[in-house]
C-alpha cells in the first residue's frame, strides 16, 4: 500500500522505515490466513520493532517482541495510552475508518493516563468485582440453552451468528441492566466498530446512544446491576464519562470473548488431541482455551501506546508522539519465549498464562473482567458440548474464513453438523 502523504505523515513526528526497509502495511490477507508466519518474516526482516502503514498511509509502530512488549506495558510514563500525544492528529481525516478504534483524548478509561485512568480504573473495577460469578455462570446456562434450542432440532448451526456471537453481548446486557432484545443490536455495533469499515463511525454514535439511554434509565431506577454500582462509586463522575466508560467495558467485553469461544470451538474440532472433550467430556475445555490465549488469541493488535519522549525501543529510534500498536499474538510467539516448545509433545504453555492476550501492566484487562470473560466463554462451550457431544465441522478446516481484521482474529464463520436433539424448553 503506497500513498502520497506517507513522507509527509513521517516527517510530522513518525520516522519512516529504516533505511532499505520498506513499511509493512497492516492489512492483506497474510494477517488472516497465516499471520504466525507473517510476524515471523516481520521478526527476521525487521526485528522485534516493526515499522507499519496503517490503512490512509498513516504510519506506526507495531511491537512483536516478548521482551520489547513486557517493556512497553510495564512503563506507562515512558509509554502512556495517551492519544492525546499522537504526532499524526494533523495528518488524520475526519473520516478514517480507524479512527474510532484508535480513539482520540476523551475521559474514558480507555483513553485517560497517569491519575487520571487511576481513577476511572479504580471505579470501574471495583464495580465489576461485585458481579455475582454464580449467578452468572446460572445466567449464562440459561442463555446457551435458550440459544442452543433455537437450532439443536435441525442437525446444523452457524456457530459465530447462531452462538458465540449473541452469548457474550446478552450476557454483558444482563450485567449492565440491558433489557435483552438491545443486545442484538449491540453486537452489530461491535462488529462493525471492530471491522473498521465504511459504517464504523454511525456504529460509534449509535452504541453512544445506547449507552446514554442505560445510564438514564439507570439514574432513574437504579437496581443490581453493574452500571448502578458505578453510580454508587465514591468521586465525581460527569454523564459523559459513565457513558464511555460503558461503551469501554463493552467493547472490550464482547467480540474478544465471543472470539475466544469461536476460536477454541475452532481447536477442539480441528485438532485430535481434543477428540475426548468432543465426546461429552469437559477436561480439555479449559487446555483448549488456555491454548488458544496464546496461539490464536483473539486480540492480535491492540492501539494503542504514544511515546511521550524520544527513546529507543529494540533496535529502532521512537520519535515522541510515535503510536505504538502492541502485536499481542506476536509477542507470544517470539521464540525468545518460545525455543523449548520445539521438541515438546505437548505445548510448552499448558498451564501458563504469562500470555499478553489481556495485555500487562497498568492498562491491562481488569482482572475481574477478565474472570467474567473466562465464565462466559468456558460455560459456553461446556454447555455447548453436553447439548451437542458429536458436533462437527460442516466444511473443510482449511476453507474457513477469518474476520477480515488485522487487530482481532476470529472466524466469520463456523459452520457445523450434529446429530439433532429436543430443546430443553424456555423462550429464545
Amino acid at each position: 500500500m503506497t500513498n502520497p502523504n506517507v513522507v509527509s505523515a513521517a516527517g510530522a513526528g513518525t520516522r519512516a522505515a529504516p533505511a532499505g526497509k520498506a513499511s509493512v502495511p497492516l492489512s492483506g490477507p497474510r494477517f488472516h490466513s497465516d499471520p504466525q508466519r507473517l510476524y515471523n518474516d516481520m521478526r527476521r526482516e525487521h526485528g522485534p520493532v516493526v515499522s507499519v502503514e496503517l490503512p490512509g498511509g498513516v504510519p506506526a509502530w507495531l511491537v512483536i517482541g516478548y521482551r520489547e512488549m513486557h517493556q512497553v506495558t510495564s512503563d506507562p510514563e515512558l509509554f502512556p495510552r495517551d492519544v492525546a500525544l499522537w504526532n499524526q492528529w494533523p495528518e488524520i481525516p475526519e473520516d478514517w475508518p480507524l479512527r474510532p478504534m484508535v480513539g482520540q483524548p476523551m475521559p474514558s478509561v480507555y483513553y485517560t493516563a497517569g491519575a487520571e485512568h487511576r481513577r476511572h480504573i479504580e471505579m470501574v473495577e471495583s464495580a465489576m468485582d461485585t458481579v455475582d460469578q454464580y449467578a452468572l455462570r446460572r445466567v449464562c446456562e440459561d442463555l446457551a440453552d435458550r440459544l442452543i434450542d433455537n437450532f439443536c432440532g435441525k442437525g446444523e448451526a452457524e456457530l459465530v451468528a447462531d452462538y458465540a456471537e449473541p452469548l457474550p453481548i446478552l450476557a454483558l446486557a444482563w450485567i449492565l441492566g440491558f433489557p435483552d432484545e438491545v443486545g442484538g443490536q449491540l453486537a452489530w455495533t461491535m462488529k462493525a466498530l471492530a471491522d473498521g469499515g465504511a459504517d464504523a463511525q454511525a456504529a460509534h454514535g449509535q452504541f453512544f446512544g445506547h449507552m446514554q439511554q442505560l445510564l438514564a434509565s439507570t439514574k432513574a431506577r437504579p437496581g443490581d446491576s453493574l452500571v448502578s454500582r458505578m453510580l454508587e462509586h465514591e468521586g465525581s463522575f460527569t454523564d459523559e464519562e459513565y457513558v464511555l466508560d460503558l461503551m469501554a467495558i463493552t467493547a472490550a467485553g464482547h467480540l474478544p470473548t465471543s472470539d475466544w469461544i469461536g476460536n477454541s470451538v475452532r481447536l477442539m474440532l480441528t485438532d485430535d488431541r481434543f477428540a475426548e472433550s468432543m465426546g461429552g467430556g469437559r477436561h480439555s475445555v479449559g487446555q483448549a482455551m488456555n491454548e488458544v490465549l496464546w496461539e490464536d488469541t483473539p486480540t492480535q493488535i491492540l492501539s494503542g501506546r504514544w511515546a511521550a519522549r524520544d527513546t529507543r525501543l529494540g533496535d529502532s529510534v521512537i520519535r515522541r508522539g510515535d503510536m505504538l500498536l502492541l502485536g499481542l499474538a506476536a509477542a507470544n510467539s517470539d521464540p525468545h519465549v518460545r525455543q523449548h516448545a520445539a521438541d515438546s509433545v505437548e505445548p510448552a504453555y499448558t498451564g501458563n498464562c504469562a500470555h499478553f492476550a489481556f495485555s500487562h501492566g497498568e492498562y491491562r484487562c481488569p482482572f475481574p473482567a477478565q474472570q467474567i470473560a473466562e465464565i462466559i466463554a468456558r460455560t459456553g462451550l461446556e454447555v455447548l458440548l453436553d447439548r451437542l457431544p458429536d458436533i462437527d465441522l460442516a466444511i473443510p478446516a482449511e476453507t474457513l474464513v477469518r474476520r477480515p481484521s488485522a487487530f482481532l482474529r476470529g472466524m466469520t464463520s463456523l459452520p457445523v453438523r450434529f446429530t439433532p436433539v429436543r430443546a430443553v424448553g424456555g423462550t429464545p
